[in-house]
């Protein structure tokens, strides 16, 4: 008998034949002795179509109000699902993510998790029943219902089993675990049988789709093993967890592509630490992420420039913070300089061997493509090239370090 969290993704519920599928899976658990948590998505699509009526009515819809209407599509799936149990003789209650006890600062539609209670969770449990949880949703601290983004679900999830000490966490999605690439780029990816969580964060923050960064963070921080699997089949998915690395490993675990990325350009801006630190102070207390950054060569009238890359959707916001930054600077000027894909390779370690970046640089000339922006960390080497060469891009890393095969890889190894 075991403590389980189980998370169900939006097209593992999408519709009532799916969700009776999730029920029967979760009966097996049940009926072997199991104590079981669920954690639920809102139905596919179902997010997006609130957001559309919402934009439809007012094109710049309060935050407050958002969450108020989001939060009703995971509530809508809880009910279902507990209904669906019910009729297969499993008793089941639903719980929203403030009944979970899912405490939040006051941020809406991106608020991020302050307290974790578990709410009445182990008594439910120990009374025998199955525990169905809203994903996505908590309560801020004033009583205002507030979402916690994009993979928001994922993260209640891995939550929850650390605040109940689960014995196991299970991510139900669409795919059964995690890959050395997308599939649907590189025929030959392959299932990796365990993944580091550092690894598993710098994919996921690179554009792997499968976990939000902000999921795999909380669950390295608070040492939580979860495995990413298929609700559609019962093969065993990937295993992320603490990995003690050896030398025998592979050296890159994945490559990952992100298509959600614009590049920004500032010009004439005073040349000075204070004018630049006041740049990324105020990108940042806006809450906008970047990524790539170049400072580039200063000018003969003693101006720099910046260039750095955002997530496609905060460029408006983006242009709006740095405008009303220059009137304080009292210089500056603005550049979308257009969409870019960032390519990514991940491994820890890959920096210290000697010989990854000419390999890397080697494959992408060998399918004509250039490179415009490039960072580094420890384990990850990420690219900025144009769009439509992405997926060539892929191709020929994947290949160039000899991630092609059949099946699964294991990567590390206690």
């Amino acid at each position: 008998m075991a403590i389980i969290v189980q998370k169900y993704g939006g097209t593992s519920v999408g519709n009532v034949d799916r969700i009776k599928n999730v029920a029967a899976k979760i009966k097996n658990y049940w009926e072997r002795g199991d104590k079981v948590v669920v954690v639920v998505s809102a139905r596919s699509g179902v997010t997006n179509e609130l957001i559309a009526r919402a934009k439809a009515i007012n094109p710049m819809p309060d935050d407050r109000e958002m969450d108020m209407m989001l939060a009703t599509g995971e509530q809508e799936t809880i009910a279902l699902t507990a209904m669906a149990l019910h009729a297969i003789g499993v008793p089941a209650v639903s719980r929203t993510g403030a009944q979970a006890g899912i405490l939040t600062d006051g941020f809406h539609t991106r608020a991020r998790i302050s307290k974790l209670t578990g709410g009445d969770l182990l008594d439910r449990l120990n009374e025998g029943k199955v525990v169905i949880v809203a994903g996505f949703q908590g309560l801020s601290s004033s009583g205002e219902i507030t979402t916690l983004g994009r993979g928001g679900s994922d993260l209640t999830a891995i939550a929850l089993a650390a605040a109940i000490k689960a014995d196991l966490c299970q991510i139900y999605t669409d795919v059964d675990g995690v890959y050395t690439a997308d599939p649907r780029i590189v025929l030959h990816a392959q299932k990796l049988q365990q993944i580091s969580y550092e690894e598993m964060l710098e994919l996921a923050s690179s554009g792997s789709k499968v976990m939000q960064s902000r999921s795999v963070e909380f669950a390295e921080k608070y040492g939580v093993p979860f495995e990413v699997r298929s609700s559609f089949n019962d093969k065993p998915g990937t295993i992320v967890k603490k990995i003690e690395k050896t030398m025998e490993d592979a050296l890159v675990a994945g490559v990952a592509l992100d298509r959600t990325q614009t590049r920004i350009t500032l010009g004439k801006l005073p040349d000075n630490p204070e004018s630049i630190a006041a740049v990324f102070d105020a990108l940042g207390d806006a809450a906008i992420s970047v990524d790539m950054i170049v400072k580039n060569v200063r000018r003969e009238d003693g101006s720099a420039s910046l260039t750095f890359s955002v997530n496609t959707a905060q460029v408006a916001v983006t242009e709006k913070v740095v405008t009303a930054l220059f009137k304080k600077l009292g210089a500056g000027t603005f550049r979308s300089a257009g969409e870019i894909a960032k390519l990514s390779i991940v491994g820890v370690g890959i920096t210290s061997h000697p010989g990854v970046a000419g390999t890397l640089f080697r494959a992408l000339a060998s399918v004509g493509v250039n490179s415009e922006l490039v960072t580094t960390s420890e384990i990850k080497i990420s690219v900025g090239i144009a769009p439509e060469k992405a997926d060539a891009a892929v191709r020929a890393v994947h290949t160039a370090f000899g991630l092609d095969g059949e099946g699964e890889v294991k990567i590390g190894g206690k």
